[in-house]
């Protein structure tokens, strides 16, 4: 009988075999690099040969973990001077959102942009990100870019994520997390029994649990189906992506309980990142934490115009304020279960953590 590391063994083969075959996939296309006095042979000169990498993204091509994959696979080529290529394989093309992070710690694909729950199977302190009501409502990508260049959480995070083969190389903000129904959400006693779909992590699944709510884990492709036949009352989303899936076709109403963002982690194989130049190391993590707000902003704005739209076809429901309370009360409630289930580092990120949004919230006059 086959044990489950001779599945996912054999799994890596054949993806191996079809990216051997499909050569780059079908990434976009990548601009011509441009040259700067002074700084293309100098930088061409770091590698020995020329890098062909590959990085897998848990998202369809117009969503932001392809679209900005494809933004940073485009400028290691100009860095580089051509010495660095990066193809980009959006959600489905080599595997569901688990295979993909596994993947990249077996080296089969050498980066990953995936986000906190699905990574949490192999990093669990990675949940820490997802931990409902940790981060303040407003100007979170601001905070979160604080975090990200003077917190240390960060360093924390690293080491666990080496633990495992891994190296992430910063945090982006992907917006509030959106809850899509068929019955309408104005309080913790409308979560009640409802069958809803979250990512795979448990905390996540711990934190609805504490609404009420019956918690189901469904790979991505299925989740359409899954509400068009009732098999699903509900499920978790960040705003674009109910909109490029169409979730929001086939349910009645979409509420914001400012619960949770949906946070992406860019990872990159540890293996391979130690191999390369620091230089381009350095510039890898660069690139992420620079894109932070500008990745935010552009999401964004993207964001006003698909709530504009989904709202002719199913009704859109912010709660705010004091009826907020007790969604707070028994999120908060929920952090205890992290302790449980964060892996041997947990105590010591959620330490961190809640400390660098703190110091961040006073460096930027957030209350």
């Amino acid at each position: 009988m086959f044990s489950r590391k001779h599945v996912h063994l054999v799994l890596a083969i054949l993806i191996i075999g079809t990216l051997m075959l499909t050569g780059c996939g079908q990434p976009t296309e990548p601009a011509e690099p441009e040259t700067s006095e002074g700084n293309g042979s100098e930088v061409a000169s770091l590698f020995e040969k020329p890098i062909q990498a590959r990085l897998a993204s848990e998202e369809v091509e117009v969503d932001p973990m392809t679209v900005w994959g494809n933004h940073f696979a485009d400028a290691m080529e100009e860095w580089s001077e051509g010495q660095f290529k990066i193809d980009v394989y959006p959600f489905g093309t080599i595997g569901e959102n688990r295979d993909i992070n596994e993947l990249c710690q077996l080296g089969v694909v050498e980066l990953v942009y995936s986000d906190y729950a699905w990574i949490s199977s192999f990093v669990p302190e990675a949940q820490v990100f997802g931990l409902h009501y940790i981060w303040p409502e407003e100007r979170i990508e601001e905070v979160l870019e604080w975090v990200v260049r003077n917190g240390d959480s960060m360093a924390i995070l690293e080491e666990c994520f080496r633990r495992e083969g891994l190296v992430p190389l910063s945090i982006l903000y992907h917006g509030w997390q959106w809850i899509t129904s068929n019955d309408s959400i104005n309080s913790v006693q409308d979560m009640y029994g409802i069958n809803i779909r979250l990512m795979g992590s448990e905390m996540l699944s711990r934190a609805y649990r504490a609404y009420g709510a019956s918690p189901t884990a469904l790979a991505y492709g299925e989740i359409y189906s899954a509400l068009q036949t009732g098999l699903l009352d509900a499920q978790v989303q960040p705003c674009y992506a109910n909109k490029s899936m169409g979730f929001y076709e086939v349910q009645n109403y979409m509420t914001q309980i400012y619960a949770e963002p949906f946070v992406g982690i860019p990872t990159v194989n540890m293996q391979f990142f130690d191999s390369l130049p620091v230089e381009a190391q350095e510039k890898m993590r660069d690139w992420w934490v620079d894109a932070i707000i500008p990745e935010a902003e552009w999401l964004n704005k993207r964001h006003e115009a698909e709530l504009a739209e989904m709202g002719d076809e199913i009704e859109i429901v912010e709660i705010k304020g004091e009826a907020l309370s007790e969604f707070k009360e028994k999120g908060i409630q929920s952090h205890e279960h992290f302790f449980e289930l964060g892996g041997p580092n947990a105590k010591a990120i959620y330490d961190a953590l809640v400390k660098d949004i703190d110091n961040a919230k006073a460096a930027l006059g957030i209350n």
